[in-house]
């Protein structure tokens, strides 16, 4: 079937290019394009599209207010371009809260080492967001703040049926699946993730209490830029402190710390918690930070007493290492395919039987936090 995608970018430039891009895909048709937000939601409305790539800074309606009202009139699976700065972090974020479901780079270069990969990774993201079309928004989660750092709009998690269903919203919450603990005692929970992912981390977080008994790493696929805005964002609304992984951190019980993008996150053993070595990866390596080698030196140091999840994205990064992490004699749970962004990593590690269980995202932090009470 045919992914139906819209372009929004006040560039008449980058709209060509962008236009041209995804035309040489035959799976994908280009079926209009917009000038700004406000133009953007029209045509949404018009044109119907499965797909939408969406500037942030563009006169009239600014990317972040078009996606949140065309998430509550006409809800789409859109693709935000940013600039990797720092601004460009937080507005992305702040589109990401609104409804926004991936995003990439505006300058083609920093996406990939060369045209050709920059190329074919925007057409596969468009095509894995154009298998998804309805959308559930999920009720608000309380939230104890820090501090007075508010991002636009509160967390969304999502849901999703075929493309070519009839678009509607359903706010019927979902159940929430029980989960029964397996009495195991751990020592780290560590959680990777992709496409979907900073939606998936805050909405788990946040349920997280100040005291919980373990360190958290956390693993999502993100640009240098973005990293140390995604983790003083998550630490101003959790109750655990969560912040950006510095090289010779030693872990704390109830402290997330977050992979640097560009950068590869391990931790050794030391004492009862561990040690963590931040470090420049090797160039050859698809995701910097990678959740395969994060995950192998938990199996390393801790062998049997970790709990790991793995959370919607595309891909299959952490399979190889939640195939170490299960060796170790280690837990390894992975998002359901209903919850899912994209169920590519979470498939991934489920397919090769590596994975105890499959949980719907709003049943994750209260599955985590009974399991690591439970030994």
């Amino acid at each position: 079937m045919t992914i139906k995608v819209l372009v929004v970018d006040d560039s008449s430039f980058f709209r060509r290019r962008v236009s041209e891009i995804l035309s040489q895909d035959p799976r994908l048709e280009v079926v209009g394009a917009a000038t700004n937000g406000l133009d953007a939601t029209k045509k949404v409305a018009e044109l119907k599209p499965n797909v939408i790539t969406m500037d942030i800074e563009m006169p009239i309606m600014d990317g972040i207010t078009a996606v949140r009202e065309i998430m509550a009139e006409n809800p789409t699976p859109i693709l935000m371009f940013s600039s990797l700065t720092h601004d460009g972090a937080q507005a992305t974020l702040d589109a990401l809260d609104a409804g926004a479901l991936d995003f990439l780079p505006k300058k083609f270069e920093d996406i990939a080492t060369n045209r050709d990969e920059a190329i074919r990774l925007l057409q596969q993201k468009v095509k894995e967001l154009g298998q998804r079309r309805l959308f559930r928004r999920m009720p608000r989660t309380p939230i104890t703040k820090k501090a007075e750092i508010k991002p636009t709009t509160r967390p969304l998690s999502q849901r999703f049926s075929t493309v070519g269903a009839k678009t509607d919203i359903d706010d019927t919450p979902a159940p929430k699946v029980v989960i029964k603990a397996s009495g195991k005692r751990y020592k780290l929970l560590v959680i990777g993730t992709s496409t979907g992912g900073p939606v998936a981390l805050q909405r788990i977080l946040t349920q997280i209490p100040a005291n919980y008994p373990h360190p958290i790493l956390l693993v999502q696929h993100m640009p240098a830029a973005f990293t140390p805005a995604f983790a003083g964002r998550l630490n101003s609304l959790c109750k655990i402190e969560v912040k950006e992984a510095e090289n010779g951190d030693l872990l704390k019980p109830g402290c997330a710390y977050l992979a640097p993008g560009g950068m590869q996150m391990m931790v050794d053993r030391s004492g009862s918690h561990g040690r963590l070595k931040v470090l420049v990866g090797k160039e050859e390596m698809n995701y910097k930070p990678s959740v395969d080698i994060t995950f192998a030196s938990a199996a390393k140091a801790f062998a049997g007493d970790v709990l790991s999840v793995v959370l919607t994205g595309m891909g299959a990064d952490g399979r190889e290492g939640a195939r170490l992490l299960k060796s170790a004699g280690s837990t390894i749970w992975a998002q359901d395919e209903a919850s899912c962004v994209v169920y590519g990593m979470p498939q991934a590690v489920t397919n090769a039987g590596l994975s105890s269980k499959s949980i719907p995202l709003d049943s994750m932090a209260d599955a985590i936090l009974k399991e690591s009470a439970s030994g």
